[in-house]
């Protein structure tokens, strides 16, 4: 069972920046794939970034520029660092994770989601 614990939302200013933090647990053997997801009230989730083993990290447009996916292999967990924040940059952020157990099985998991509130 691979569980992701989310940290690090909150209140930030407009302009502010915020880190968030998705750690992976339980019996992994390797994570590949790891994105972050936001959902706004009213609205469908979206995909905010996302990074696999072995290509570039790939950005929405409304964030590019501004926010920074990246990884720890050695402690399983995904960072999302967001510079610059918006108003619209408001919402509930999920992390997902896509990668293999112990036993060699295949596995993806959610986060229990973290709220960012961008305002002044």
């Amino acid at each position: 069972q691979v569980q992701l614990v989310e940290s690090g939302g909150g209140l930030a200013q407009p302009g502010g920046s915020l880190r968030l933090s998705c750690a992976a647990s339980g019996s992994i053997s390797s994570i590949y794939a790891a994105a972050w997801y936001r959902q706004a009230p009213g609205k469908q989730r979206e995909l905010v970034a996302n990074i696999t083993t072995d290509s570039n990290p790939n950005y929405a447009d409304a964030v590019k520029g501004r926010f920074t996916i990246s990884r720890d292999n050695a402690k399983n967990t995904v960072y999302l660092q967001m510079n610059s924040l918006k108003f619209e940059d408001t919402a509930v952020y999920y992390c997902y994770v896509e990668g293999t157990t112990d036993w060699g099985y295949s596995f993806d998991s959610w986060g229990q989601g973290t709220q960012v509130t961008v305002s002044s």
